[in-house]
């Protein structure tokens, strides 16, 4: 209550700050970019939003709501059962619902045994046959936490449900609602089982696993592309010289950056944030996390800057791995690596390496230059670095482009995405798939010994693309 208050107090003076002459549009334009002022800043919605997204795809949340929901259930049995007529009542005795309980009590367990033995199994195999860090994007998979959490919320259903009548909290001659709700959760079951079968038939494949990667990455890179730079300014022009180091106090990888709540910190300080390192990178211990400096006549004291180390500490999570939340480039290089096994000795599979290429190309096509699209809103007292072409494309074929050298088959179709993507919008990815695939190409002819693949290789790549290497190669 005392939030609320402070919070209603400071809108209404900042509402007769903007004075009543303006319109409403511009006093709801003034009043958003003062949101953080009336709002603590870890309740930022957007923060609170992505937080709340993350334990989503945690397979205990899914669990414990199910939980919850089995309780509620028989709970709501409780309220409903004394409207019900009694000559209605007495149509359905208790045993009738004994009986599904003990079915559905028996069925749970065993089944959902089974399903995390299948879950378990497909995480190694994908681990080993594609790559290790495909497992935190399978150990996610929608439908596996789901179909668990149902089979989980209804065997504790079923075994509340049998200790309630064994208390004699459902009679026999008041178990109506009882039954009807165990029918509805028989039924339940039954979808959520349906959906498990289909599932099994496509999970864990190679097909399956590298269309879930490239819809995680393609929808991270959306998400960051229609919110550049996090929504903050794009960091090119390097720090201001008087800029003050903020050290990483762990090593690791950078996970998360929560930028609404940060941006709203240093407002509140009076400092602006420039990010040295970004999503995905790896920080050593006293490594410069950020750069912080007194934004316009601003110059808070040491105690200030305490405070936004702290936030600053506080609102860039690092771990010691790398996750696809806000990280599409792990997504392309999880790809790569995907390709690049398939390309092994022991495997000998170009056609997924084929696959991956075209996935990648086709995640790339979207790309656009971070630093050149309008936005509405920016966060002003925040800097991050853009996305770079030439790291995306590294990240999506560099692993195999070198593996799959000799691979006639997989450099044809690298330098026909290559083409492809030479032919983008943006000058700038253009620019470095052209040199990209000079690269490839050079690698490629001086690796391959049989002179009509060299040749094949050479018509299908653009003319000057081959002319540039023929230079390099005279050279």
């Amino acid at each position: 209550m005392h939030i609320m208050s402070n919070m209603k107090k400071r809108a209404s003076a900042l509402k007769d700050k903007l004075g009543d002459k303006q319109s409403d549009h511009s006093y709801l334009s003034r009043f958003g970019e003062r949101f953080e002022d009336v709002w603590p800043a870890h309740l930022m919605p957007q923060t609170v939003l992505r937080r709340l997204g993350e334990y989503s795809r945690k397979l205990w949340v899914r669990v414990l709501i199910m939980g919850f929901l089995s309780v509620a259930a028989l709970g709501l049995t409780q309220v409903l059962e004394p409207l019900v007529p009694d000559e209605l009542a007495r149509t359905l005795t208790g045993d009738g619902a004994d009986r599904l309980l003990q079915i559905i009590a028996n069925a749970m367990l065993a089944a959902t045994i089974f399903s995390i033995t299948v879950m378990v199994s497909v995480f190694r195999a994908s681990s080993q046959q594609w790559t290790p860090r495909v497992h935190r994007l399978i150990i996610q998979d929608k439908t596996t936490q789901n179909t668990i959490a149902v089979f989980i919320g209804a065997y504790v259903y079923a075994l509340i449900a049998i200790i309630l009548r064994e208390l004699g909290v459902y009679t026999d001659e008041r178990s109506f609602v009882l039954f009807i709700t165990t029918v509805l959760v028989l039924a339940v079951i039954v979808i959520y089982l349906i959906r498990w079968v289909f599932h099994l038939q496509g999970f864990g494949s190679l097909i399956n696993t590298t269309r879930q990667i490239e819809q995680v990455t393609s929808e991270n890179f959306q998400e960051r592309l229609q919110n550049p730079c996090l929504g903050a300014n794009p960091l090119i022009d390097g720090f201001p010289k008087n800029a003050r180091k903020v050290l990483a106090k762990e090593s690791g990888y950078i996970q998360k950056i929560y930028p609404e709540t940060l941006n709203s910190e240093a407002r509140a300080q009076g400092v602006d944030v420039y990010m040295c390192e970004t999503i995905g990178n790896f920080i050593f211990l006293n490594e410069p996390l950020a750069m912080v400096v007194p934004h316009g006549d601003a110059n808070p004291d040491g105690q200030e800057y305490d405070e936004i180390d702290d936030a600053i500490s506080a609102n860039v999570v690092i771990g010691d791995v790398r996750t696809f939340d806000q990280d599409p480039r792990f997504g392309l290089i999880v790809m790569g690596e995907v390709a690049s096994k398939a390309l092994s000795p022991g495997i000998n599979d170009p056609g997924t390496a084929i696959d991956v290429i075209t996935r990648v190309g086709r995640i790339l096509s979207d790309y656009k230059d971070e630093t050149a699209t309008d936005r509405d809103e920016v966060l002003d007292r925040l800097y991050v670095t853009p996305l770079s072409a030439s790291d995306l494309l590294d990240d999506g074929f560099a692993a195999l482009a070198r593996d799959g050298e000799t691979v006639v088959e997989v450099q044809v179709r690298l330098q026909d995405t290559l083409s492809g993507l030479r032919r983008h919008p943006d000058e700038e990815l253009s620019r470095q798939a052209k040199k990209f695939a000079i690269t490839s190409l050079h690698r490629a002819l001086v690796a391959l010994e049989f002179a009509p693949d060299r040749e094949q290789l050479r018509s299908a790549a653009d003319k000057d693309v081959v002319e540039a290497v023929d230079k390099m190669m005279e050279g």
